[in-house]
């Protein structure tokens, strides 16, 4: 009796341990509940097989695996993670009913990520999934769900990413689609969807991935070029043509294979710089081929195999420098593989010195001896003749007597008939096929990744749409300056204008001829280079508009006049003129120093400005070497981030034979991480309102931090506030930014918080100090009163 009680009395304070410890709330009952009802309802997966009754969802890191795993924010999950294991999970049971599953799921409101893949789920997504108002990201791919998208969908305003890739969802894609604005990310891919692609995608202003391939789609495609940040867009073997769609200047990839589309390709292609992946295999396109889509800067993979090009290759054609793939095979041209090309591995294998593939068989070209791939030249002008695609130096030359008319007749009537025959075949397979499919009972698929997306697409992908708000931003338009205005602005580049300097060039304060103040950088290039080698790095200084950033407004290039060489590189941006938010902080003068409010108004501008760097632009810009002194306050104390790692700048020093920034890439190991580290720092100078001005100092404050948190009452917690702000803050406000800020000084680069788990705590921080306050304003917005905005007269 007396072991018993002492073993009482172990877990007795066990317990009490436990809930001592900062962080660890439990999660409410019905939700542990709510799970545990889902492990049955999906009939006690072996991924799950780690749940039980005394499982912490939230806090038990030892339950969490790469294929299950649930996230929470204070008692309530957040993210529900379960990705079946193919075909070795158990089937579900045949009283498995998907809309009680959802009414079980119900029971999570605060829920934001779903992801139930592979675990076969099965009967018509039910319009409940509504009753998750909070959900931003879905994934229910490689499940048996069928029947039409529910209306209910429309009604998650805050859905930006659904991914249904795998499934058997039939009917017509819904006009409401539109009705989503902040939808970034549609995957469908492998249903069985029908009709035409709806006008409403046009109103999807969010919109950057759109992937419908493998369904029965038809007709011709919206106009596209009015979605602004579409950047990839995949409905590969569907029916859709016979018009090539028109799409906007930032698409990276386009994937068309498989369709209906023919004439010929649009010469707009050759000025999509952005373009890394095109493939319009397997389609009826005709006429010349164009050279231009090999040198375009970023294209990785070209495919036009099996349509009806025409046109003749020479050696002195030029190749972009990122080509890896290119497949030309089954089309008529002539002439010789350009010399760019014949460098890669023949037919199609891979050379090990190269990595680049070309494939070109089933053409009329000239190649290696012994090559038997390639048809007589005469083949290809008599088919491109047949199909109606008359050579240059033969549409002069009709053909003479009724002869010439029959045998060309006949031919274009048997390529028809055989074009005819093929697709009554395919037809009928694919009809046999779907009966089979109906009829066989479900089969459990395997969700794979598609290799078309760009790096880092589906990286935070469902705040893209929040970071990217142009719209609203209040400054000019982006566009190309003109020397000459440069000059106007600076006065000649006066020294009195000079700003300051360092390793890329000067920084001059200058005036538009409009009265608009501007930021005017100098970068030295090297004469070698043209501004056509500049365009990509353009394209990406040309997205850098944000509300929290100090924003793009236009570039200037300068030449030499003997040659046209580029000489020197200006890039133009917004000026702000209220000093940085040091000067309102730890260097602030009484009076003059923001209020806590203020402060946390400022730092989620500042984990806004973040979050737009590294997921509102592709590729994004991480190890930006963010400092307090860098974040500018304009007239109404908006912070900005005044500097930023732009590639340009980096390859401009290489060039000059420097070193160029401290992280010259995107490719960055832990870039993101880094900026956070970089950010808590930022955060402890706000919360202290003492000066860092080294990590010795960052590592002593930490640790009087870690002290203040732990310690018992508010008292100590505000010992480390600054004095001129700790009066007037909740403390549990304090104590959340306080967390966060510990959690963002991590030494270990995985322990630290993600942009959007700053941003949540930073956003309830403010929630909680307006309500304690009894005021009822938006923490989003600047909680400044208009008799709070500093007058002209109190500005740097």
């Amino acid at each position: 009796m007396g072991g018993n009680g002492e073993r009482l009395v172990v877990v007795f304070l066990v317990s009490v341990a436990m809930a001592m410890v900062p962080g660890s709330t439990q999660l409410q009952a019905s939700q542990t509940w709510s799970l545990l009802k889902i492990q049955q309802m999906l009939n006690y997966p072996a991924v799950l097989g780690h749940w039980h009754n005394y499982t912490d969802f939230c806090y038990g890191g030892d339950y969490k695996t790469t294929s299950a795993f649930v996230e929470c924010y204070g008692d309530s999950v957040t993210q529900l993670h379960i990705i079946g294991g193919g075909g070795g999970a158990p089937p579900l049971p045949k009283t498995f009913s998907v809309d009680s599953f959802f009414t079980t799921l119900s029971r999570l409101p605060d829920l934001r990520v779903l992801t139930l893949t592979g675990l076969g789920l099965w009967g018509p997504l039910p319009g409940k999934v509504s009753r998750l108002a909070a959900l931003e990201i879905v994934n229910v791919s490689g499940n048996y769900l069928y029947g039409e998208l529910p209306l209910a969908l429309s009604r998650l305003g805050n859905l930006q990413t659904f991914i249904a890739d795998d499934n058997m969802l039939s009917g017509e894609l819904p006009g409401w689609l539109g009705s989503l604005p902040q939808l970034a990310v549609l995957s469908l891919r492998n249903n069985s969807l029908e009709g035409a692609v709806p006008e409403s995608v046009r109103d999807m202003p969010s919109l950057r991935s759109l992937v419908l391939a493998s369904n029965n789609l038809s007709g011709n495609l919206p106009d596209l070029s009015g979605v602004k940040n579409l950047q990839v867009i995949d409905l590969a073997n569907n029916s859709l043509g016979p018009e090539f769609p028109r799409l906007g200047r930032k698409v990276a990839s386009v994937v068309l294979s498989g369709n209906k589309f023919s004439g010929g390709l649009p010469p707009e292609l050759a000025s999509l710089y952005l373009l890394e992946r095109l493939d319009v295999s397997r389609n009826r396109f005709v006429g010349p081929f164009m050279p231009a889509l090999l040198s375009l800067p970023s294209i990785e993979y070209l495919s036009v195999a099996g349509n009806r090009f025409t046109g003749m290759l020479s050696g002195n054609m030029s190749c972009g420098d990122n080509l890896q793939f290119v497949d030309v095979s089954s089309n008529l041209l002539t002439g010789s593989l350009p010399t760019c090309l014949t460098t890669a591995a023949p037919a199609g294998e891979t050379d090990s010195s190269n990595s680049k593939t070309v494939l070109y068989s089933a053409n009329c070209l000239a190649t290696v001896a012994g090559d038997d791939t390639q048809h007589p030249t005469p083949f290809c002008k008599n088919q491109a003749i047949a199909v109606g695609i008359v050579p240059t130096d033969q549409a002069r030359k009709k053909p003479s007597g009724a002869r010439s008319g029959l045998v060309a007749g006949a031919v274009a009537a048997a390529i028809a008939a055989a074009v005819l025959a093929g697709a009554m075949i395919f037809f009928a397979v694919r009809k046999a096929s779907m009966r089979r499919a109906q009829a066989m009972p479900p089969r459990r698929l395997v969700e794979h990744a598609s290799s078309a997306y760009p790096s880092k697409l589906f990286a935070d992908a469902r705040y893209i749409s929040q970071t990217v708000k142009l719209g609203a931003l209040g400054i000019p338009a982006y566009r190309s300056f003109s020397l000459v205005e440069l000059e106007a602005a600076t006065n000649d580049f006066e020294v009195s204008n000079l700003m300051g300097q360092d390793s890329h060039g000067q920084m001059y304060r200058g005036k538009l001829s409009n009265g608009t103040p501007v930021t005017i950088r100098s970068l030295k290039v090297k004469r070698s280079q043209t501004s056509q080698s500049f365009n990509r790095h353009i394209e990406m200084i040309s997205k850098l508009r944000h509300r929290h950033l100090v924003s793009a407004l236009g570039h200037c290039f300068e030449y030499n006049l003997d040659d046209s060489t580029v000489t020197q590189l200006y890039l133009v941006f917004e000026y702000v003129q209220n000093g940085n938010l040091r000067g309102r902080i730890s260097q602030g003068t009484e009076g003059r120093k923001l209020t806590w409010v203020q402060r946390i108004s400022t730092v989620i501008g500042v984990a806004k400005g973040i979050q737009f760097l590294h997921a509102g632009i592709i590729p994004g810009l991480f190890a930006n070497n963010l400092k307090i002194t860098n974040i500018l306050l304009d007239q109404n104390l908006v912070a900005k981030i005044g500097s930023y790692n732009i590639p340009i700048l980096s390859e401009t020093m290489k060039s000059e034979g420097g070193s160029g920034n401290k992280y010259p890439s995107d490719s960055v190991p832990n870039g993101d991480k880094i900026d956070i580290f970089d950010f808590g720092v930022i955060l402890l100078e706000v919360v202290s309102g003492r000066p860092i001005t080294s990590i010795y100092e960052v590592e002593i404050m930490k640790e009087q931090l870690q002290s203040a948190l732990t310690a018992e009452g508010p008292s100590k917690r505000r010992s480390f506030v600054d004095p001129a702000v700790s009066k007037g803050c909740s403390d549990e406000s304090v104590r959340t930014v306080m967390e966060i800020c510990l959690r963002c000084l991590a030494k270990e680069a995985a322990q630290r918080p993600s942009v959007e788990d700053v941003l949540w705590n930073l956003q309830f921080a403010a929630q909680v100090q307006d309500d304690w306050r009894g005021d009822s304003r938006s923490s989003e917005e600047s909680p400044l009163s208009p008799s709070q905005i500093p007058r002209e007269s109190d500005q740097y």
